[in-house]
């Protein structure tokens, strides 16, 4: 069993180094410790490696998102719910691709690999959602509308983010006529 400071402090340095890595640079390890207030050494024995870190930040934010299907639709319609939850997830694939340095190629083939099977079942539960209220095309495909969302963490963010206006036209094309 995971002692409860052993715990805090792994929450601290996955805070830390989401801030670290969303901001400017390229962050060193032990500034990520520095600002996770732990030594390097606990850092080290919770992430041996930078990737090791990265991939737990990465997993972590995937985590959150996954989590917040129910939330979403107890509190909006189908459609917004799904648009809320797309944008939250192009954002984490903006970040990840962002880290691509720090990343094997190895990893970001495990990252796929992974999350693939969790992400189908949320967008999945979104779409069913829709389908039942009648709001959402009976013939939507969850791994199709996936595959749209790369175009939307590749769409330009300057001067404007050009994704929330893509996936508007997605979601349009999703509604049942």
């Amino acid at each position: 069993m995971v002692r409860s400071d052993a715990r805090e402090n792994r929450v601290r340095i996955l805070a830390a180094a989401r801030e670290a890595f969303a901001g400017d640079g390229d962050p060193s390890m032990n500034q990520i410790a520095q600002r996770a207030g732990v030594g390097a050494g606990t850092l080290y024995r919770n992430f041996p490696t930078r990737e090791a870190l990265v991939l737990a930040v990465y997993q972590h934010e995937l985590e959150r998102i996954l989590e917040t299907v129910p939330a979403l639709l107890a509190a909006h319609p189908p459609i917004e719910a799904l648009q809320r939850w797309t944008l939250d997830l192009v954002d984490a694939m903006r970040q990840k691709h962002g880290l691509g340095d720090a990343l094997s190629p190895g990893a970001h083939q495990a990252i796929a690999e992974q999350s693939y099977g969790p992400v189908i079942a949320a967008i999945t539960q979104l779409l069913d959602a829709g389908k039942r209220t009648g709001v959402v095309r009976v013939d939507a495909d969850p791994a199709d509308f996936l595959q749209f969302t790369a175009a939307l963490w590749r769409a330009a963010t300057e001067p404007e983010d050009r994704a929330p206006r893509m996936l508007a036209l997605l979601l349009d094309g999703l509604r049942r006529r």
